[in-house]
């Protein structure tokens, strides 16, 4: 049986994001310290590159105000919400609003905000950003990482449009 190729339709916005939401991702939240204040925004898209040297990324939306602070000091920390740390999610999410108000945090050696509680962190230098569509893609050195014992509990995750937290399955 052939198959002839057909050309696509136009992908509308709104069913993208729809049909990516099926895929279930962790929350994190981006920080940094400008030498004024903290600063953070929250972001879902974050992933591990390379083991060697350490390597993750993020993409963070090219409208963000807090991004180009945090990017003019070449160094970032990322940390992994927990579950159970859902407003921290939508207080960082939030425009306008004191983020930090709340919220509990010590310093990494570089000074970036490591916030309390969080599933895990690492602390990173600036090494590539790319021009991705409405987004940049920003690529990190890590640094520093959260100490082996600071490991515990499950992620935040967000699936379809909502927040969640794992079910454990015993297997039989």
């Amino acid at each position: 049986m052939t198959h002839t190729a057909s050309a696509p339709s136009p992908i509308d916005a709104r069913c993208f994001r729809d049909a990516l939401g099926h895929y279930a991702s962790g929350i994190t939240i981006v920080t940094g310290h400008d030498g004024a204040e903290p600063i953070g925004f929250t972001c879902q898209s974050f992933y591990s590159v390379s083991v060697d040297p350490p390597l993750v990324s993020f993409s963070v939306m090219k409208t963000s105000t807090t991004w180009p602070r945090i990017r003019e000091t070449g160094r970032f920390a990322v940390n992994v919400l927990a579950g159970g740390q859902s407003h921290v999610s939508g207080q960082f999410a939030r425009k306008g609003t004191d983020k930090w108000a709340g919220i509990d945090w010590n310093a990494a050696a570089s000074g970036d905000p490591v916030i309390a509680g969080t599933l895990m962190w690492v602390d990173c230098e600036t090494w590539a950003e790319y021009d991705a569509g409405d987004h940049w893609i920003v690529v990190g050195h890590v640094v520093e990482l959260s100490p082996e014992g600071w490991h515990t509990g499950e992620p935040l995750l967000f699936f379809k449009g909502r927040y969640r937290e794992l079910l454990a399955i015993d297997a039989a």
